[in-house]
């Protein structure tokens, strides 16, 4: 069965491991990745060396990246993905696409495909993401989607109703989990030889992405952040660079000039899948607003003090703690930290199987 499979950042290449894995050592399936977005970005580490440097080949890679992070250059962007992915699918043939998550450049890739009739499977619908405008673009990849495989079952619910029925709609668990499950993290010592950072040091682990549907006050948003963390004394601040959003460039910016200000602070483009998880594992805390923070988190019990409305909607396990972008609370909320007591509440991301459920799903629908 010939697939391809989308891949627009580190993020979900990163999620998607377990399933390449199962993939690639199927003789029923003959992969094809198509690398596009942040992956082919300078800016954002070339992350595309790292599919190749985990033993992947990459089929097709597509220059999609706006040239700038306004929202006439994103929309641009989209246009341009749109087109650019057409004339694969006028000269090449496939029985099935997967897509994961949310994104923009990952929305105009899978609504290129719906004039060609081409099945798509949907992983990671059903979410909600309030304060982000991937919550429409998510929602929207689910009604182009023949296949759906969510991580919970109220997402699962939740893609229910938006299709109006329940056909070819699993939860079948994270694949993060499986990820966490498997991979042998970096110990300390291993972590502080590859990148030079000392995890025995007190650390926050930091990731601010842009907020997409208010974007205009962005700018406010990183800097109370900024003067929140130089009241910070006790900590490592280990920094990871935003997306490439509406005003992405502006929070990057912002944080780069803290960074090189503050001894406190390391930033990292792209730590690399078991590099972020080995760091994640060891940190005190993490603090920002990534998805990471709700699924991979989860599974640590890690402290997480989520800021803002960007993953607005997911579910709060006993671990997150949500808080306003301004100065007080987040200080206030880092102050917290010595006051959590993690808890043993099972994990609701399912129990490290879900590449396996995928595959067998597949291969029973298109026998």
């Amino acid at each position: 069965m010939k697939i391809a499979l989308f891949t627009s950042s580190r993020a979900d290449f990163g999620i998607y491991l377990p399933l390449l894995k199962a993939l690639k050592g199927d003789s029923f399936f003959e992969l094809h990745i198509m690398a596009f977005g942040t992956h082919l970005s300078e800016i954002h580490g070339n992350t595309v060396d790292q599919i190749i440097a985990d033993g992947f080949d990459i089929t097709f890679r597509i220059d999609t990246m706006p040239e700038s992070d306004l929202p006439v250059a994103i929309s641009q962007a989209m246009g341009k993905t749109i087109i650019d992915f057409a004339e694969i699918w006028n000269t090449q043939t496939y029985e099935l696409v997967i897509a994961l998550g949310d994104r923009y450049e990952m929305f105009a890739a899978c609504s290129s495909i719906v004039p060609f009739g081409i099945p798509i499977t949907h992983i990671h619908g059903g979410e909600t993401t309030l304060g982000a405008i991937d919550d429409c673009f998510r929602h929207c990849i689910t009604q182009m989607s023949t296949y759906h495989f969510t991580t919970t079952d109220l997402y699962r619910r939740r893609v229910i109703e938006l299709k109006g029925n329940d056909n070819h709609v699993y939860n079948v668990g994270a694949l993060s989990i499986d990820n966490l499950m498997s991979l042998s993290f970096y110990s300390i010592q291993e972590f502080r030889h590859k990148f030079n950072i000392d995890l025995n040091i007190p650390t926050i682990l930091i990731t601010f992405h842009p907020e997409t549907v208010d974007f205009k006050h962005n700018e406010f948003y990183v800097k109370e952040l900024i003067a929140a963390l130089w009241k910070i004394q006790d900590y490592q601040f280990i920094i990871t660079m935003p997306n490439a959003d509406t005003m992405g460039n502006m929070i990057r910016e912002q944080l780069a000039k803290f960074i090189s200000k503050n001894k406190q602070a390391i930033g990292i483009e792209s730590f690399g899948t078991l590099g972020y998880l080995s760091c994640m594992k060891n940190c005190s805390m993490m603090l920002g607003n990534t998805s990471s923070g709700f699924v991979e988190a989860s599974y640590f019990n890690k402290y997480v003090i989520n800021l803002g409305d960007r993953q607005k909607g997911r579910i709060i396990t006993d671990n997150i703690f949500n808080c306003e972008i301004n100065e007080e609370c987040i200080v206030a909320a880092v102050e917290n930290y010595k006051n959590y007591i993690p808890g043993s509440e099972p994990g609701i991301y399912g129990d490290g199987n879900t590449a396996r459920k995928i595959i067998e799903i597949l291969k029973n629908a298109n026998a």
